[in-house]
Parts: C-alpha cells; structure tokens; sequence
C-alpha cells in the first residue's frame, strides 16, 4: 500500500509527513519526532474520535493525501528542535591546524632529532628517555636557579631557548628541548642541549680526528651522565608514604632519579681462601645505589638473564688483613628495591689494547619484551614480590582459559547451526562407523539419528559480563596481595615483572665509531572521556636521528646482535601496570 502525503500543524508549522497506512501510530509519531523534536511519549496527534494510540493501525485512519492533522505537546528541552548539543571542542582540520596542534593530535609521527656531527648516540638517549612520561612532567616543572644574561625567547626558533637563562643547566636545557619537540613533527636541532652537555661534561665536545664535527661517543656513558646530573637537580615532593622517611632524614623533596629510575643492591664481600676464614676473617656488607644494571657477555652468554646474574658476581683482587697479602675475593650482590624503570646495560665494549679503542663484542644474546626480576633480589625482597608476580601470572592464565573457550564455543555453535541447517549431523568417518556399530548392536535403522544433548551458548555481551565481573574479583585479591611497604614506594616495582619500552641500538665494530638509533614502544591512544590510555597496537617507533618510522614489534626480535648489524646496548624496562586502590574501589 503507497504512502499518503499528509500534513502535520504543530505550533503554527506545517509539516509535511508520508503517512505510511501498514504501520502503526507509534511509527508516525517517532516520524513527527524527527521533525519537531517532541518525544513519542510527549506528543498529542489529534483525529478522528480522540487521539492517536501508539498500537493504533493507521490503515484505519482512511487518510487521504493532503489531510492536516493537528499535534500538540512540546520537546523535554522547551524548544521545538532536538537537542543534539553543542560540540564539547570545535571541530579543527589538519590543513588548519598549527605545527604545534599537529604534532600533538592522535597519531601523529614523533619529532627527530638532527645530527649535529656524529651526535647520534645523544639523540638515542634523549629519545629513550622521553618515553618514560613522569621525566617528562617532573622536568616541565622544574625551575632553574636565576642567571644574569639575555632571555632565550630570541633563540628558541633555532633550538637554543636554553642558551640565554640555562645554557650550564643540563636539565633546564632537557626540559626546553622536549618541549620544542611536542610542538613539531620535523628534525629539530638539539644545538642548546647539546651545548649544556659539552660544558658539563667536557668529554663529550672532543673533536673527531678527521676534523669533521665531533668524536664518536659511547651511549652507555652518555645515559649514565644524564642521569647522575639530573638526579642531583630535579627534585620532587614526597608522596604520603614517602613522608615518614622524608622527616626522619630531614629531606621535604627527594630525588626524582632516585624514586623511578635508581634502584638499591645489597653486597657481600667474601674471601676466597679459607685460610682467611679459619683465621676469622668476616664477610664485609654494603648497600649502593644503581642506576643500571650490566649485563656481562662472555662465550657462555646466550640471554639476558646469564649475562645479568654474571653481572651480580664479580671477582675482586685485595690485601687480606688477616692473611697479610694479596688474595682473591668474591663480591655478590643482590637487588633489595626496583624500580619502576629499570635500565639494563649490555657490555658490548671493551678495550682492546692491539688496537688501542674499544672493541665490540658481537656475540648474540636474546632478551625477553617481559623480564622477571625476581630472581636478581634479596630474599626479604623476593617474599615481598612472590605473591603478586604469582597472581599476575594466574589471572593471566585464567583470561586464556576464557578467551580458549570463548572461541570453542563459537566453532560449536557454528557448526551445531550448520548441522541444523543441513538436516544431519556432521561426523567424521571413524563417529560414523562407531555410530553404525551401535545401532547394529541395539537393532536400531541405520539411518537413526545421533540425539544430541541440549547446549546452552552464551552470547558475546554475556561473555562480557562474565569476563568483566571475574576481572574485578581478580583485581581486588591482586590488589590486596601488594605488600603494605611496597605500595607506600611511589616509584617501585611491586611485582618484580617488567616490559620492555625502549632500547638503544649500535651498529659497527667499535664504540668509537659505527651509528646509534633507538626504539620506543607506542602508547595507545588517549581517550579524551576518561584520561586514561586504550589499549596499544604492539608497533614501536624507531628514532634514526631525524628520520622517524613505525615498525613491527618482530623487529624488536631481531636486535639481539650477532655481527655487526644493529645489536641492543640498553634495555629500558617499565614495571607492569596493577590495579589502583580507586579501581577496586578501595
């Protein structure tokens, strides 16, 4: 049956409505919905004997084309229009946008940085670096001490907003140098932080022989620089459980080096000669503080855990008091606090007097994307980290159960409707002779068909559901598992498992020569609802000085040296995410 055309008057307005004479009144009035914007619910259609019913059929109505119709009621809003509400932000193209707007939207490429003469071992730290987003937020708020001199507004469009109030600050330059770097998308010149890191460390500004730009660097030695002079400078407020300790030392801020990137080790010195221990001599304890840890390399050295454990023993030549002479000793160390970024430092190079540079070792050793630290700790520490690595381990475990099942049932129920659909079942020729063998056996039709059991299959929202409540469950028992004088150490591992999120390559033969790149992981992309990060794609960025790609995580496998091919030379590792105290709602 055709449409009719038909008119509705609604304050003063006419609008023109296909009245569909197979459908019913509450069809029509979703149809004046869209029109005036006055809910269902809300409306008052008047006709013929009363007003319109939503299970009114309107083949009833006998309308014919061009009838008027009169409505009444007004939208929950107060005006006649629907309120699809304003536009939190304005809608911006990237034709219109800013460099500095560009550089900041969801997905956009991360800026490079120039090499400015064989500076590329600087650009592959500064770009690990910048991975770790607490550095990043710490170092916007740092304040520089005041310093005579002109301002650095003139010079920030070359790169050298530092030079003017903090050309000697390492880390006020480090600062300006990210953010000019968040404000584009292309190669930009690091001059200022160069600059600040030649004058503080002047081993760095030494000139290449060839007398073109400066001398090859060893990343390693560069990371670690950064790092000691940071720590000495950038400062942050105690957290709540930081504070007893803070008034016990008289300290107000600490150290942010110290609370996310340094970690504490426990050490014990033993003699060798038991001659020295028969005659009473005591094994000698210290604690330090590290800011890596080294991966030794020898011929038995296949993965990162060897070389780490060779790392934690070392052989120590040293005058015996009680012995009276030289003898040997053995130092054994372990780990007694982790921190949230752990850096692991491969020791490629050594030096080679025939040749009289540092030599690489080009041995292959793999690494693994999660490292389990557990085993480098104490043993207080161990107690301490045991339980919530085990239950990580656990609920992970009982996600792969579930997702396993998950696609089980779906491959069942598919198949369960193509049996359906075509009448029979489908077995596989040894059910089929099986089956046949029964019914013989029974004296049953050999056509009979196989009763199947009723199966119940649960929807993809109930998996959900289902998923969600035991995440929560699970959530709050991890949660309760983290040890009390962990929890209060902002910026410690609670677990003892890591990811990786950086590395620092080196391509060639030697330290003093060859070339630096370095690979970040992506993060997921900002939901601007919750602040919170969606869930990542697995890809990297790879820094290549200026030059700036995204790669497959398979890449990451391949870095693991063998020759002279890009091998790793620093690992940054983040401590995996637990659950918060507002997530479980504690």
């Amino acid at each position: 049956m055709a449409a009719i055309p038909v008119k509705v008057k609604h304050q003063g307005k006419l609008h023109e409505v296909e009245l569909d004479p197979t459908s019913t009144g509450e069809t029509f009035k979703y149809q004046l919905y869209s029109l005036t914007g006055v809910e269902p619910e809300r409306q008052k259609v008047l006709i013929k004997g009363g007003q319109l019913k939503d299970d009114t059929d309107l083949a009833t109505l006998k309308a014919k084309a061009g009838q008027v119709f009169m409505m009444m009621g007004s939208p929950a809003t107060g005006d006649g229009a629907v309120d699809i509400g304003k536009p939190k932000e304005q809608i911006k193209f990237m034709e219109d946008m800013t460099e500095a707007e560009r550089a900041r939207a969801e997905g956009a490429t991360p800026a490079g940085l120039q090499n400015l003469g064989n500076t590329c071992y600087m650009n592959s730290t500064l770009q690990t670096l910048k991975s770790v987003p607490e550095l990043q937020e710490a170092l916007a708020g740092y304040k520089e001490a005041p310093r005579s001199g002109p301002s650095n507004a003139d010079f920030s469009r070359f790169g050298l907003g530092s030079l003017g109030r903090s050309g000697l600050d390492l880390a006020a330059s480090l600062r300006d140098l990210y953010k000019q770097m968040s404000e584009t998308q292309e190669g930009f010149p690091p001059l200022a932080f160069l600059s600040a890191l030649q004058t503080t460390f002047p081993q760095f500004a030494e000139k290449a022989k060839n007398g073109h730009g400066f001398a090859q660097q060893d990343a390693e030695e560069a990371w670690s620089q950064i790092l000691s002079d940071i720590r000495l400078k950038l400062k942050i407020q105690n957290a709540d459980g930081e504070k007893q300790q803070a008034a016990e030392s008289g300290s107000v801020d600490s150290s942010f080096i110290d609370r996310y990137l340094a970690g504490k080790i426990e050490s014990t010195l033993a003699c060798d000669d038991q001659a020295a221990r028969d005659g009473g001599e005591a094994d000698e304890k210290s604690h330090d503080v590290f800011l890596k840890l080294d991966c030794h390399i020898s011929k038995d050295t296949n993965h990162l855990r060897d070389g780490m454990l060779a790392g934690l023993e070392e052989k120590i030549e040293k005058k015996s008091t009680v012995l009276d002479r030289d003898t040997m000793y053995t130092k054994t160390s372990r780990v007694s606090r982790l921190p949230k970024y752990l850096t692991v430092h491969f020791v490629r190079f050594f030096w080679k007097r025939e040749v009289g540079k540092k030599a690489k070792i080009m041995r292959k050793v793999t690494f693994p994307a999660e490292l389990d630290a557990v085993e480098f700790c104490t043993d207080s520490l161990r107690k301490q980290l045991i339980p919530v690595r085990d239950k990580v381990r656990e609920i992970r475990k009982d996600e792969e159960d579930m997702n396993r099942a998950r696609k089980r049932q779906k491959t069942a129920h598919k198949q369960a409707e193509e049996q359906e659909a075509q009448g029979k079942s489908d077995l596989e020729p040894i059910q089929k002779a099986q089956e046949k063998g029964k019914d013989k056996k029974q004296g049953k039709d050999k056509d009979h068909d196989v009763e199947m059991p009723d199966a119940t299959y649960k929807t993809d929202a109930e998996y959900e559901a289902e998923r969600a409540g035991s995440l929560k469950v699970a959530k709050k028992e991890l949660f309760d598992l983290i040890n009390a004088e962990l929890a209060d150490d902002v910026g410690s591992n609670k677990s003892g498992l890591y990811e990786l999120r950086g590395l620092i390559t080196h391509k060639g033969a030697s330290a003093d020569s060859g070339h630096y790149t370095s690979y970040v992981k992506k993060q997921g992309a900002l939901d601007p609802r919750t602040g919170k990060r969606k869930e990542e794609d697995g890809k990297w960025w790879w820094f290549n000085d200026d030059k700036v790609s995204e790669v497959d995580a398979d890449i990451i496998e391949t870095l693991s040296g063998g020759g002279e091919s890009h091998s790793a030379l620093i690992l940054l590792y983040r401590a995996i995410d637990l659950p918060t105290a507002e997530e479980v709602g504690e």
